[in-house]
């Protein structure tokens, strides 16, 4: 399972482990543990990922090709490089905010690639024939799938127009790209109170969403033809005409008030228009998430956004 390359988009799990314990070895420790040495030289062609300024690296769609070093090797890869981060952390002198600020980076740029590991064993496994489950269903599952679904589905909470700061603060860890705070103009708007349900979507597929070309835009028009799409990702045709869809806890019967997963740009961008709205833009959704306006739609979106 940590071998295997469901697609060119798509990493090994063990290629994650490793690609995440190079990035402290490469950016960490080799420039500011005294006397710290390479796990293996080979690895820093292997797991180098797009890290242009680090040198040539193994072509990304063809990391499933690895199959050495093993799991084993890897996870022994990742022994020694945590042995020299616990050196590292524990030489107080040497430990500048710089160095602070370049572990605290690769902490989060760990924690993308474990929900990048999930992603990439939902796809891998969805196309295994056996549909294997990646874990057991929580118990509160039924419960919960539902939850941010109580809001009626006329309730559109407004937001007022005008120019306002979009971007991160500078305060705490952000990535380059969220920042730095920026003004821009906004038009009044209204947004959602609930997200739009799987039994909304069954509504667009039966009024024909997948087959109306009106309703597309003519890239994506291009694309439902070209790939045969016909309901979001993961969805599979059952008995009787009833839907299923591949979950990391194996095939599921597609829950009508649990919230669409798995569509692409497109495919929502043609929702909106066959609802007769449009989607929201980056700015106004960042507005809407951090304002005081919010009120119910906070309570409502709020386990989304945690």
């Amino acid at each position: 399972d940590q071998v295997v390359q469901a697609m060119d988009d798509a990493s090994p799990t063990k290629w994650h482990l490793a690609h995440t314990t190079w990035f402290f070895e490469l950016f960490v420790l080799e420039p500011h543990l005294a006397g710290y040495e390479r796990f293996d030289d080979r690895f820093h062609y292997c797991f180098n990922s797009y890290y242009e300024a680090a040198g040539p690296r193994h072509p990304r769609p063809k990391r499933g090709l690895l199959t050495r070093p093993s799991a084993e090797e890897v996870r022994q890869y990742r022994r020694h490089v945590d042995a020299g981060l616990e050196r590292l952390v524990a030489r107080q002198d040497e430990l500048t905010e710089d160095v602070a600020a370049l572990i605290e980076l690769g902490i989060n740029h760990e924690q993308q690639h474990q929900e990048l590991i999930l992603t990439d064993v939902l796809s891998l496994f969805a196309q295994n024939p056996l549909r294997p489950p990646y874990r057991d269903a929580p118990v509160s599952r039924a419960q919960s799938a539902g939850a941010a679904q109580s809001a009626p589905a006329d309730s559109w909470p407004s937001f007022p127009g005008g120019i306002r700061t979009i971007g991160h603060d500078g305060e705490g860890f952000f990535y380059d790209n969220e920042g730095p705070q920026h003004s821009v103009l906004l038009r009044p708007f209204k947004l959602a109170a609930r997200l739009v349900t799987n039994a909304d979507w069954f509504a667009f597929m039966q009024d024909g969403g997948y087959a109306t070309p009106g309703w597309w835009l003519s890239d994506g028009w291009a694309t439902v033809q070209g790939r045969g799409w016909e309901a979001p990702g993961y969805w599979e045709r059952g008995e009787h005409g009833t839907w299923q869809q591949m979950t990391l806890e194996g095939l599921q019967p597609v829950d009508p008030t649990g919230p669409v997963q798995h569509v692409s740009y497109y495919e929502a961008d043609a929702f909106a228009r066959w609802s007769g709205k449009r989607l929201p833009t980056e700015f106004e959704w960042e507005y809407a998430a951090t304002s005081a306006d919010a009120g119910s739609l906070t309570q409502l979106y709020g386990h989304v956004w945690q």
